[in-house]
Parts: C-alpha cells; structure tokens; sequence
C-alpha cells in the first residue's frame, strides 16, 4: 500500500488496484495550494469523514473530473448530489462490501456542518480492508473509548490519526489511540495548518519512540510505501 500526503487531513491510498482519497482540502491550505495541483490528483473512491470545509474544500471540482464514487454521511451526499455530483454511495456507521473489499464508518467525535452552515450529519472514520491489507483513519477526532473496538473489525496495517491539538486528539492522544486500536505505526495529520495546531515534530516523534511505536509526520508531497 501507498500513502501520499497532500497536506492537512487530505491523502491518497492506493491499494489493490485502487486509489482512495481522503477529506480533499488543497486550495485552501496556505501550506499546500502552490504545492500540489488539484487537476492531477486521480481518485477511485472519495471518502469524507465530515462536513467542514477544511475536509470538503476541493471535493466538488475533483469528483467532478475524476468521477469517482464520494462516499460519505447520507447529509454530505445530499448536500453534494443538487452540486452535479451523481457518483455517489451514502453511509452511516455500518459495514458494506464494495469492489475492492470491505469498508467500516465508524464514530468520531467531533462535530460536522457543511461550508454553506446546513447539517453535515454525524462525524466519522473508516477502516478500509483490502487484499493487501487494512489501514484506519480516524478523522478529526478526541480521544475516545470507542477506538477499543476497531481491532474487532480488522487488524490495523498502519493508522491516520490527527495529532495536532485544539480541535482533535494532540499526539499524547494519539499515541494512546495507538494502543486502544492495536496498531504501532501511525501517520499524523491535522497538524501545523494553522496556528492552533502546530506541533513540536521531535517532541512527537520521541514520545512515540519512547513507546516502542512509530510515528509518520509526513511533508506535503511526500509518498510512502506501507503495510504488508
């Protein structure tokens, strides 16, 4: 499997023959936008976590160009069909099978509303099962004692959590995160963005260390090789 950092919460996964994007916010990223080019970006699978506009920014023009099939909260779906989008598989947390495998939408908390203030359902993540293996991605999201049951559903390869603080888990979280999901390498994301949010990289990276555990803060741009 392979990860490509895009910036903020916003990636790609490319498993099994497929390419799974995640939470499309590069325009809007000052650390991002002169960086990555949104029309060279190729997706499969479009799969949002929630509605703010830090994880949704450039979801439109991208679904529109690559037709990939959005996969989301049935509110973000219905927020998104009358904007021409028709490629399209509404969830809520549950289970379902599709091509490439099996996807879980499970809770997180935080909170979701979509740019235009409307309702943008429940915030959540995903656990993606593939034949090459299986990676969590928590979306924006505290700490909670319901990451405990993500091991029943799959064994973690590699996991993408938030880490930078304020509006989510801080890396302290995080790293106990790791714990409660059974997985030792974590990617970090929602980090350094925005004031709010930056982190002390080596602090990170040593309190992971010091853990047995390891953790990815990856540059935008940056493309790594993971799981089996």
């Amino acid at each position: 499997m392979k990860f490509t950092y895009f910036g903020h919460s916003c990636f790609l996964v490319e498993s099994a023959g497929k390419k799974f994007l995640f939470d499309p916010f590069i325009s809007g990223n000052p650390l991002a936008k002169d960086v990555i080019d949104i029309e060279k970006i190729e997706a499969d699978y479009i799969l949002i976590s929630h509605g703010h506009g830090d994880h949704v920014a450039d979801l439109v023009p991208i679904a529109m160009r690559t037709n990939a099939i959005v996969i989301a909260a049935y509110e973000i779906i219905t927020w998104l069909q009358p904007q021409g989008i028709k490629n399209v598989r509404p969830m809520n947390f549950g289970s379902a099978n599709f091509e490439f495998g099996k996807l879980h939408f499970v809770p997180a908390w935080h909170s979701s509303c979509l740019p235009d203030g409307t309702y943008g359902g429940n915030p959540g993540g995903f656990i993606v099962k593939t034949s090459e293996g299986s990676f969590y991605y928590s979306g924006d999201t505290c700490l909670m004692m319901d990451m405990q049951l993500i091991p029943h559903y799959a064994t973690i390869d590699f996991a993408i959590m938030p880490v930078g603080g304020n509006f989510t888990m801080d890396v302290t979280d995080a790293l106990k995160a790791a714990d409660f999901i059974k997985c030792n390498t974590v990617i970090g994301v929602h980090f350094d963005t925005f004031g709010l949010i930056t982190i002390d990289h080596a602090q990170a990276h040593d309190l992971f260390i010091h853990a047995g555990k390891e953790l990815i803060l990856p540059k935008i741009g940056d493309t790594i090789s993971l799981g089996k």
